[in-house]
């Protein structure tokens, strides 16, 4: 298996799976929209989806991909009223274009990448968000063609991730703003859980799932959860980061409130992908990631 597909390589997660598939000798595809800047993604062999289904399904016939990795989706937050419209767009309509291409074209292994925050509270299904609620919303979808089809799919529900060259607004970027301006912030309580993993662990998962596909291991769908099973505080790891780099954040713990459901500890009930297991502690992370600033 040497031709993948990957939709979402210019985020986070994407760019550092493209380029761990690259390096591991994969002839890699990335679907983009067609305002994306196309230089960062070289030497991947670029398509760009025009919107349609008839586009997709020509796009899946032309590439032929041995499999699909789908990360592309659109997270907020919190929504209002006026995202409603790009949030299905692009993690419902978009994922079930895909997945309808994949089927008319005889496409058949799947990676498809979900949230922790689809399990809030610790329920088998209860989202956060309406972010996870679109996540969900395409699993169901999902259903159908695993019915109809020779579909195998591996589900990734991922956690925190980090790592360098990561642009979101995401607590590791906040601390290295404090870090280097010595600005005060105010934070929540801090007493919630989180479990950060480093993007090097991600990439490892992706790859021993793709080889489970490739194995015919999986019969139909499987789905895992991409975490350290290691859960640890806020304020704790802030002190984490704080012993790293040997800097004083200065945070005001209590400035602010929870935000609404916020997640106080992350989903434990998932089961962890066979043959993977989280490599770099947290502290470790932190210390590659510090120097990546430099």
């Amino acid at each position: 298996m040497k031709k993948i597909l990957v939709t979402g390589a210019t985020g986070f997660v994407g760019g550092h799976l493209v380029r761990r598939l690259l390096n591991n000798q994969y002839e890699v595809h990335v679907l983009i929209r067609p305002e994306t800047d196309q230089e960062p993604l070289k030497p991947t062999i670029v398509h760009t989806h025009l919107g349609s289904t008839q586009n997709m399904i020509e796009t899946i016939q032309d590439v032929q991909p041995d499999a699909v990795i789908h990360l592309a989706s659109l997270f907020i937050g919190e929504h209002k009223s006026g995202d409603i419209e790009d949030l299905i767009k692009s993690n419902v309509i978009l994922s079930t274009q895909l997945v309808e291409a994949m089927s008319v074209n005889g496409v058949c292994l799947l990676i498809n990448v979900g949230t922790s925050w689809q399990h809030y509270a610790g329920a088998d299904y209860n989202p956060v968000n309406l972010y996870a609620a679109t996540k969900q919303a395409f699993r169901s979808l999902l259903s159908f063609y695993l019915e109809t089809s020779d579909l195998r799919v591996i589900n990734l529900e991922l956690f925190d991730t980090f790592g360098p060259n990561d642009r979101r607004d995401k607590l590791f970027n906040l601390l290295n703003r404090l870090r280097v301006t010595g600005d005060t912030i105010s934070m929540s309580p801090g007493y919630q859980y989180l479990d950060p993993i480093y993007i090097d662990d991600v990439c490892d998962a992706f790859l021993v799932a793709l080889q489970r596909l490739q194995s015919g291991q999986v019969k139909r769908s499987e789905t895992y959860s991409v975490c350290s099973n290691e859960p640890i505080q806020l304020r704790e790891l802030v002190k984490i980061y704080e012993n790293v780099s040997n800097t004083k954040l200065n945070v005001e713990w209590g400035g602010r409130p929870y935000r609404p459901r916020e997640v106080m500890q992350p989903w434990s009930e998932g089961v962890t992908l066979p043959g993977w297991s989280p490599k770099v502690s947290i502290e470790d992370g932190v210390k590659m990631l510090l120097q990546s600033y430099v």
